[in-house]
């Protein structure tokens, strides 16, 4: 070696210090180091849905605005926004981008992950459509999840799901010029061209 020069260790490759895809635990996943970027767990392999674009932050702002006006303002529970983790059953960690649970179910609200909410949103994309609306739409289903909003910017769609015997009905599908509204929430409704018409 010539005199001053250093000695460097080949740096380990980041992929041997985790687990394999597809025999994560919970452990490894709430090991991970803090991160402010959407990663769920599922079936042992952690999952990293694509950045999401202007219009989607546009569309998922302006929902949690109001929804979380309209839950506060009448003490029904909390509204939480991504990324923060959701435990659907053990092993099935998501990270819906909005989720509403109810005051009487306070006891499913931890620091680190909570427990099944009653209303989740997505706001979907052609990146993840088919996550949106096949995965986790019988995820959310089988978990218990009451309500499902499917918010596509794109489309210019609201469409809200409700839970009936283990299975999701459509309650309404609302476009541009249409009001969107809960059937679990009483009461909530909002105008499509204000969250899904965002440019």
């Amino acid at each position: 070696m010539t005199r001053g020069a250093v000695k460097r260790r080949k740096p380990a490759p980041v992929a041997e210090l985790f687990p394999p895809q597809g025999q994560w635990t919970e452990e490894d996943y709430f090991a991970l180091p803090d991160r402010n970027r959407h990663i769920e767990l599922s079936d042992g392999e952690l999952i990293m849905p694509p950045h999401p674009t202007f219009r989607h932050q546009e569309a998922l702002k302006r929902l949690f605005i109001r929804l979380n006006a309209f839950v506060e303002g009448h003490g029904v529970g909390v509204v939480q926004i991504a990324p923060l983790p959701v435990r659907l059953w053990p092993g099935k960690i998501r990270e819906p981008d909005i989720f509403f649970i109810a005051r009487e179910h306070a006891d499913r609200i931890g620091e680190q992950v909570c427990g099944v909410p009653d209303l989740i949103v997505e706001v979907t994309s052609a990146s993840t459509a088919r996550l949106d609306r096949l995965e986790k739409f019988g995820e959310y289903a089988r978990a218990g999840v009451k309500e499902y909003w499917i918010v596509d910017p794109d489309a210019r769609t609201v469409e809200v799901y409700g839970l009936e015997r283990g299975a999701y009905l459509l309650r309404g599908r609302w476009g541009p010029g249409e009001t969107a509204a809960s059937g679990l929430l009483k009461g909530f409704e909002v105008k499509v061209d204000e969250v899904a018409g965002a440019s």
